[in-house]
């Protein structure tokens, strides 16, 4: 059958069982948005307050659910709107597909109104990116953007189509998804070699990093550290995949880790890296970081072995698959010296806060996790209030912690949220934020009410922007450079302006009072938390040092 390049648009999206989009529309996008009007009982379009939400938001969809996000934009600033989104997506490894509309062929580098090079300008931030002037390309460029946004290690392919392909017709047939490009995977060598490491280890440790949730190894992992009796330390992307209350967890690694977890690092005998990149917030000092032991690295991007620290062995391959294969090998074994020394670590951790008025952010979160069952994604902003969600929010399962790790976007998080919550309906969620990152993309509001969702979201409100404030305070001599912004924002008011409920507390009580009660809305809530300025996030270490330079008060 003969169809408009618009209509291929909404056909490859139901072939890859796309449900929900999310976008804006604008002028060189009409035909497309025209299809998307008449396709309204197959596919969802949520319209966003801006395009930056709204890729955010499909960000946030496919953390949540594990499909691919989908977004539209129009040409130009649209497009452009897109870029910190993808970027976001990009850093962290996230399927997406951004298709944005550009102006005629023949208008194409004239500077006509509106246009842009955005294929150009996204070549650094995606997987792939294709500009589409020929409708007779169109179908397979769509169907190879959702292979190659799934294949191998995940992240977003952008698609740029100029108005007159949206309109113009070519034959057309229904297929199923192309399949994924074939994974690389480790010879049985390898695999021996890397469980002989393991098997002859006396003090590991695994590190594991967001690669684990993207490959679903996490059942795998489990049984990996519960075998051979490994504690675990976790990136802020994996936060879940081992329970909070396994005590093998040792938590959070690196920058703001626990002293447990960065300790068991420095003195470990080998490292067993799963899906994880050694990130300059993880590996602050790369020369002496687990300078004591050997790495074996699992991952399935070539490009990161040996990228960041120096590894011992690898083994290039899906974690999932790799352990799977693996698992057949690996003794099951005790190492009562090594869990002693570690848990002792743990249980003499003692970091000292730093105030002894005002909100607690640890009680903050403590009460917030004790209100909400273990189904419930908590999605966060960057700043001081992102580290203290990882360290004291309690997390039983994957994919209940989504947060911008690798570009650190702040405003990520309200849009984020919408995406959970529409691709997670049945599930509580609860967007934590700081009033910094709030104001970025606070105008996502509109968006929420539209859709009557019930997001919580919990604003740590110190009005200053606090990490940089704290780094100001502990190495800049308290000069506080353009972080004190004075601003006298009434989020009760603001709430209660964009149709939602807003509530005020000063006190715990009063927080489990208002959570209480947005718990009972249809719509959005905003719950603002007054902390004091001068709460910290601790334990650090600062940047270029290591774990004997922790600061834990």
């Amino acid at each position: 059958m003969k169809l408009t390049g618009a209509q291929i648009v909404a056909e490859v999206l139901l072939d890859h069982g796309v449900d929900t989009v999310f976008g804006y529309p604008g002028g060189a996008a009409l035909n497309i948005y025209d299809e998307l009007y008449k396709y309204s009982d197959r596919i969802r379009h949520v319209m966003t307050a801006h395009e930056q939400g709204a890729s955010h938001a499909a960000d946030g969809y496919a953390r949540a659910t594990g499909r691919t996000g989908v977004v539209f934009s129009t040409s130009g600033p649209g497009a452009t709107n897109l870029v910190t989104g993808i970027a976001t997506a990009y850093m962290d490894s996230i399927p997406m597909v951004a298709i944005t509309s550009n102006v005629d062929n023949s208008l194409i580098g004239r500077d006509a109104f509106q246009e842009i090079y955005i294929a150009g300008i996204t070549i650094p931030i995606t997987k792939m990116n294709y500009f589409v002037n020929d409708v007779d390309d169109l179908e397979m460029t769509l169907r190879n953007a959702f292979r190659i946004a799934n294949s191998g290690r995940k992240g977003p392919v952008l698609v740029d189509i100029t108005k007159d392909v949206t309109a113009a017709k070519t034959e057309f047939t229904n297929k199923p998804p192309l399949p994924l490009d074939p994974k690389p995977s480790p010879t049985k060598e390898e695999l021996v070699e890397a469980v002989r490491l393991i098997n002859n280890a006396e003090k590991p440790v695994a590190y594991i990093g967001g690669g684990c949730i993207s490959s679903n190894a996490c059942e795998a992992v489990n049984e990996l550290i519960s075998r051979a009796d490994i504690p675990a330390v976790h990136t802020l992307m994996a936060s879940g995949i081992v329970s909070y209350d396994n005590e093998l967890n040792l938590g959070l690694v690196g920058m703001h880790g626990t002293v447990a977890a960065n300790r068991a690092i420095d003195q470990a005998d080998l490292i067993i890296a799963l899906g994880a990149r050694f990130s300059d917030r993880v590996a602050l000092n790369t020369k002496k970081w687990g300078r004591r032991a050997r790495i074996l690295q699992i991952d399935i991007d070539a490009s990161e072995i040996n990228k960041n620290v120096h590894i011992d062995k690898c083994c290039v391959g899906d974690v999932k698959e790799t352990l799977e294969r693996m698992l057949e090998y690996v003794d099951k074994a005790q190492h009562y010296e090594w869990h002693e020394r570690v848990c002792g670590w743990r249980t003499k951790e003692r970091v000292r806060r730093t105030l002894n008025h005002g909100m607690d952010p640890k009680e903050i979160l403590e009460a917030i996790s004790t209100m909400c069952d273990d189904d419930t994604i908590y999605v966060t902003d960057v700043g001081q209030h992102q580290m203290w969600a990882a360290q004291y929010l309690k997390f039983r399962k994957p994919k209940k912690f989504l947060t911008s790790g690798g570009l650190g976007t702040m405003g990520f998080g309200y849009g984020a949220a919408i995406g959970a919550q529409m691709g997670k309906p049945d599930c509580r969620v609860v967007h934590i934020t700081g009033d910094g990152s709030f104001h970025m993309n606070m105008n996502e509001a509109c968006t929420a009410v539209s859709e009557n969702l019930p997001v919580i979201t919990v604003i740590f409100n110190n009005s200053v922007l606090g990490m940089v404030y704290q780094w100001q305070t502990i190495f800049y001599g308290g000069r506080y450079s353009s972080t004190v912004p004075h601003r006298k924002t009434d989020y009760v008011k603001v709430a209660e302006g964009f149709g939602a409920h807003g509530y005020r507390a000063e006190n715990i009580e009063q927080l489990k009072a208002a959570m209480a009660d947005a718990m009972k809305q249809d719509g959005p809530s905003w719950i603002e938390c007054v902390i004091e300025p001068e709460e910290r996030v601790l334990p650090m270490i600062p940047g270029g040092k290591t774990v004997e330079d922790i600061i834990v008060e």
